[in-house]
């Protein structure tokens, strides 16, 4: 990679979708109590926020662009069932009240986001 030129492999995209993800919520009024949690070898959560009781797990998919799909396509049905088992293990590892929980997806394709609330 040349000086100054943009890095652009997976883990550096994948941080950078991390980064506006939590940019996009503490935006809107949320706060990011968790960033990359790990619950042994069974995965990872990627953020975990709160806003008004409410506590969500935030999956973030990102993509330089769509030549493989979107990324919102790569959350499957395996993969959100994972998701459900680690939002069950931080809860059960934090002293954190919720009123209610809720697992949303963040896309990040180029430098858009969108985020999808309550997305399973």
């Amino acid at each position: 990679m040349a000086v100054g030129e943009p890095n652009y492999s997976r883990q550096a995209r994948g941080a950078y979708g991390e980064r506006r993800a939590a940019e996009w919520y503490l935006a809107n009024g949320y706060e990011v109590l968790d960033r990359n949690w790990r619950d042994g070898r069974s995965g990872e959560l990627d953020l975990v926020v709160r806003r008004d009781g409410c506590v969500v797990f935030s999956e973030v998919k990102a993509r330089k662009n769509a030549d493989y799909g979107l990324p919102a396509e790569a959350v499957t049905a395996v993969k959100q069932a994972r998701l459900h088992r680690l939002g069950a293990a931080w809860l059960k590892a934090h002293d954190v009240r919720a009123t209610s929980i809720r697992f949303d997806v963040v896309a990040v394709l180029g430098t858009d986001v969108l985020v999808y609330e309550s997305a399973f």
